[in-house]
This record gives structure tokens, C-alpha cells and sequence, in this order.
């Protein structure tokens, strides 16, 4: 899961996870939206893949990647029940009464 957050932890990767939620997009067409280098986005791209967020497949001199959007919802629900959430929280009356 740490890899997950590690690449959440960036603004651009997070913003690439939200263009990929409108569909499918190549390499070229992601990092023309990005003021960074062709380098730079590669590494991000490759922290995307690291954490099996993004699916990257050729097609011709391309790379089109996809959103692995069901992998990043597991990890997010399991964030979340690690914290207990989704368990009955006592209401302050219960409390009190302890």
C-alpha cells in the first residue's frame, strides 16, 4: 500500500489519475498537459506502474496507458478500515455512560 500513497503523494501523478478517469490516453498526449520534462514524466509514469495504478500497452511508437481505477479504490477502502472506519462509533451519550 505504500506505494500507492508514495505515488499519490505527488500533484502530477494525481492529476494524470484524473485525466485517465475520462479514458485512455497515450504518453505524449499526458505529458503535453504537464510543464515538465519528457523525463520527468516518464519517472512519473513509472512510479504510476510501480504501484499497478496505471496499465501501459504499445500500440506503434506509442504507449497508452489506462486507469487501474479498481486497484486504487482498494487501497483507499483499505486505508479507511484501518482506521476502524466503517465500525459503530459510540455516540457521546454511550460514552459518557462508561
Amino acid at each position: 500500500m505504500s506505494s500507492i500513497f508514495k505515488a499519490l503523494s505527488d500533484p502530477t501523478r494525481r492529476r494524470v489519475l484524473q485525466l485517465l478517469r475520462q479514458g485512455p490516453m497515450s504518453a505524449g498526449d499526458l505529458a503535453d498537459r504537464f510543464d515538465v520534462s519528457k523525463p520527468t514524466m516518464s519517472a512519473h509514469f513509472a512510479v504510476l506502474k510501480e504501484a499497478d495504478l496505471v496499465h501501459a500497452e504499445k500500440a506503434g511508437k506509442s504507449i497508452i496507458y489506462h486507469l487501474k481505477l479498481s486497484v486504487l479504490e482498494e487501497a483507499l477502502l483499505g486505508f479507511v478500515h484501518s482506521f476502524g472506519a466503517g465500525a459503530e462509533t459510540p455516540t457521546p451519550k454511550e460514552e459518557t455512560a462508561k
